[in-house]
């Protein structure tokens, strides 16, 4: 075309039109070239060459049109087709060039070429590549570049949802797509992003693959009247899409597939032979209309439309949708009001709207009688049709959805582009392609969100026999890619599955991930040990990180090194790689444990024979009490004196009320204790001097009343209580002043702080208030000590409990075999605070 001064192709498909549009453009220049599509119209003012669907062709002959010095048509056996095929008989009869015409299509259409141009000359193209049988195979084993023939929606999707699952996805072509969405399904697979391709017989025409293997799913269909085999012909349009050029193709059937019928697709031996040999039987009539009926009423322009042709190798053509609506709508009342050449002409325009939603004869009916009740007044108002543009300008929704949008919207870019329907039609025919581009944007994303695995498409192409050699990466954020498409993400060191991959999908990821993964966990561990050590943290007997254990910890009796055993996950590293982490972490753990070093001294002085089974006895029970315990309970009448200035040397202080290790009561050893299980009683992080009464107290403190006091902070308490009392004197019933502002100062109450007294034996008697117009300070309140004797239990508020006095007798009354001061008999030694006393006073 492009070597004649001006030319034109009938191409049988719009898609087909724009691409060879777009290559003319190239060629000739945007100016020369003009594309004449049902719902496109590209028209430059001084316009040579034309791209135009089969529909579209202005024939010469026409009122106003114009000659061409070139004309073809594509796909000219068509013309055999029953729904369009008098539509391609008319063009093929009438559409001539100037200087050259030209009929492209299948061998099949020879003898009709023959009878209708006798002066035709015929010119064959042999296929330069050949096409093999390859027989059945199931879906899943399906070699790559293979596109599978199904026939309707539902087992299109059915075999796309397979291959999802199986080989990573697959792209989708139908009919019902737009081309827009056609061609980006399309790219997919040819971009090899998807290895296959499901497609109805649209496949056959128009779109030329980069493929292999052709496979049927099946091999009837339902042609819009009745359920039939393919052709050989049709079979073979389809087959052929396998091998292009000089590079040879297979086709075959899909096998294993649940369907009704018995057995799976086979073909026959003579379509093996007629498809394989390219001999099929020769076309022996052609479909015919007449293309110029009278416009004189309806019931005329009916009679001429179903006329019969003159010829014998034509037939009348079965009744298509147009002519059916025409029919329909004669017998509305407002029939009988259109008269006249022109109105009926308008009319039949009208009734030849495509039934672009493929709803059938009476929907679109009643679709066509409203357009034409709009129209029969003049032209369709701008806001009018904008508002049906703007209601079908939404993105939501299915497939099926967005395919019944893309329809609607289709119908009126078609009536937008006639020139007599539409005010402003440019505009609104813009705005009816960019709702359609952008429903096809929608529409092929859902199709890819839906069938279309990425992931999988990848793994299947990469796997191979060396996982190691896949191309995964670790991303910052812990997410384990190939390629960029989540399979998972590493928690610690153990290799989770991306929790969105299907049941189908996640034995092959954790295969992907275990067989690459030990090198990425090696840089892991690598970067764990060089900058990520602060991130480290010790929690219930385990060394974690990011809230994933990484070791448990087992630490010995005598808290010496700790014993490491390391998690599950880590026994992936390599093993060079594992020791360098265990070592790492065992370094980073002594460094930690430094706070219980007083701890480990007082464990090792346990464990010395020459410390005396008394002391270690103290010992153990200090230990066991985590660095504190009453001195109740720590069998202080069983230790020497002499053994006690060994034990201070550890650091092993003798309060009036409990024995303690000071360093043990810092919050660092106090949370370490805490952090690896040992000391399992409620943590105060702070060791903050004074806390509100629990029911469970934290290590290091003692009941107070409605507080409790750290034990260290309660010792100086009672020293300062013991020395104002040596003060006053030491007599045994002595009263004397006590200055409480230490115990107010760290927070005691002032009741509180009379219980702690109380629960060391002082006693205090409150001062009486100043008399009535006194003046002066007030009188200090006084204090007296009496020891607790050896069974006077008291509650934790410091009070004598009743009825637990032994032997019925008063607290403080001495029995017989009890010896006083002087050495006589008197009572019994005393616990507590009073030995307490004479620790201090020695």
């Amino acid at each position: 075309m492009c070597g004649h001064s001006s030319g034109m192709i009938g191409f049988p498909l719009r898609l087909l039109a724009r691409e060879v549009y777009d290559r003319v453009c190239a060629i000739k220049g945007e100016q020369n070239v003009a594309l004449i599509t049902g719902e496109e119209r590209i028209e430059p003012q001084n316009a040579r060459y034309f791209c135009c669907t089969v529909e579209a062709m202005p024939v010469h002959g026409h009122a106003g049109e114009r000659d061409y010095a070139f004309v073809a048509l594509d796909e000219a056996q068509l013309a055999a087709d029953p729904e369009r095929g008098h539509i391609f008989t008319d063009r093929m009869l009438r559409a001539r060039g100037r200087e050259e015409t030209m009929l492209l299509g299948s061998a099949t259409l020879q003898p009709m070429v023959k009878a209708l141009v006798p002066r035709a000359e015929l010119i064959e193209r042999p296929r330069f590549s050949t096409l093999r049988h390859a027989g059945s195979c199931k879906l899943s084993r399906l070699p790559p570049r293979s596109a599978v023939v199904a026939f309707g929606a539902e087992q299109v999707y059915a075999m796309a949802e397979m291959l999802r699952r199986f080989r990573g996805g697959a792209a989708v072509v139908m009919g019902a797509l737009s081309p827009e969405t056609r061609n980006k399904q399309v790219e997919l697979f040819q971009n090899g992003e998807v290895d296959y391709i499901v497609a109805t017989d649209a496949i056959g025409m128009g779109l030329n693959l980069d493929l292999h293997h052709v496979a049927f799913g099946a091999l009837t269909k339902f042609d819009g009247r009745r359920k039939r085999r393919l052709t050989p012909a049709e079979m073979a349009q389809i087959a052929g899409r396998a091998g292009r050029h000089q590079r040879d193709g297979t086709f075959g059937t899909v096998s294993g597939m649940r369907e009704n019928q018995a057995s799976p697709p086979e073909f026959t031996e003579e379509e093996v032979y007629a498809i394989e040999e390219h001999r099929f039987q020769p076309l022996t009539h052609l479909f015919w209309r007449e293309a110029e009926p009278r416009f004189g009423s309806i019931g005329e322009l009916i009679g001429d439309l179903e006329s019969p042709p003159d010829r014998p190798e034509l037939k009348p053509a079965p009744e298509a949708i147009d002519l059916a609506v025409l029919k329909r709508l004669a017998d509305e009342p407002f029939a009988a009001e259109i008269g006249g050449a022109g109105l009926v002409r308008r009319f039949w325009e009208v009734c030849s709207l495509p039934d672009f939603r493929s709803v059938g004869v009476e929907p679109h009916a009643r679709f066509v009688a409203r357009l034409w009740q709009d129209l029969r007044q003049g032209y369709l108002g701008a806001d009018f049709v904008a508002a049906r543009i703007a209601e079908l300008d939404r993105m939501q929704g299915d497939i099926d959805t967005l395919q019944g949008r893309i329809a609607a919207i289709r119908s009126w870019a078609y009536i937008c582009q006639r020139p007599d329907w539409v005010l402003a039609r440019d505009e609104m025919a813009a705005r009816a392609r960019a709702v359609e581009a952008k429903l096809s944007d929608a529409l092929h994303a859902r199709l890819t969100e839906r069938f279309v695995n990425r992931r999988t498409a990848i793994l299947m192409r990469s796997l191979g026999q060396d996982g190691s050699a896949l191309p995964v990466n670790l991303e910052s954020d812990g997410r384990v890619t190939v390629e960029g498409e989540v399979i998972g993400r590493l928690e610690g060191f153990r290799f989770a599955v991306d929790p969105q991959a299907g049941h189908a999908d996640r034995k092959m990821l954790l295969s992907a991930g275990e067989k690459a993964l030990p090198g990425i966990l090696a840089q892991r561990a690598a970067w764990l040990m060089s900058e990520g050590l602060d991130a480290l943290e010790l929690s219930d007997g385990a060394i974690a990180w990011d809230g994933h254990v990484l070791a448990n910890v087992d630490m010995p009796d005598d808290f010496g090194t700790p014993r490491l055993t390391l998690a599950r996950e880590i026994a992936m590293l390599p093993d060079a790689s594992r020791k360098q982490l265990e070592q790492g972490l065992l370094a980073w753990l002594e460094a930690k444990l430094e706070p219980l070093e007083p701890l480990r001294k007082l464990a090792l002085a346990a464990r010395d024979p020459g410390a005396g089974s008394e002391a270690r006895a103290l010992l153990h029970t200090l230990i066991a009490g985590h660095g504190a315990v009453s001195r109740e309970k720590a069998g202080l009448q069983h230790l020497p004196k002499e053994l006690r200035p060994y034990l201070r040397k550890l650091g092993v202080v003798f309060g009036a009320l409990d024995i303690f290790a000071h360093a043990l009561l810092k919050p660092a050893p106090r949370q370490l204790l805490h952090a690896l299980g040992i000391d399992l009683r409620p943590l105060q992080d702070a060791m903050l001097p004074v806390i509100p009464e629990q029911r469970r107290l934290p290590a290091g403190y003692r009941p107070a009343g409605t507080q409790a006091i750290r034990v260290d902070l309660a010792e100086k308490i009672m020293r300062a209580a013991f020395e104002a009392r040596a003060k006053a004197g030491g007599e045994r019933n002595v009263r004397f002043a006590l200055d409480t502002a230490l115990g107010i100062s760290i927070g005691l109450e002032e009741g509180n702080l009379v219980r702690l007294l109380g629960s060391a034996g002082f006693r205090c008697q409150k001062a009486r208030a100043l008399e009535e117009g006194a003046h002066g300070p007030p009188a200090p309140d006084r204090w007296s000590w009496r020891p607790r004797r050896a069974g006077d239990e008291r509650d934790h508020k410091g009070r004598p409990e009743r009825g637990k006095r032994k032997g019925g007798r008063k607290a403080g009354h001495r029995s017989s075999g009890q010896k006083d001061r002087s050495g006589q008999s008197g009572p019994q030694k005393t616990g507590g605070a009073f030995d307490a006393l004479a620790d201090l006073l020695g």
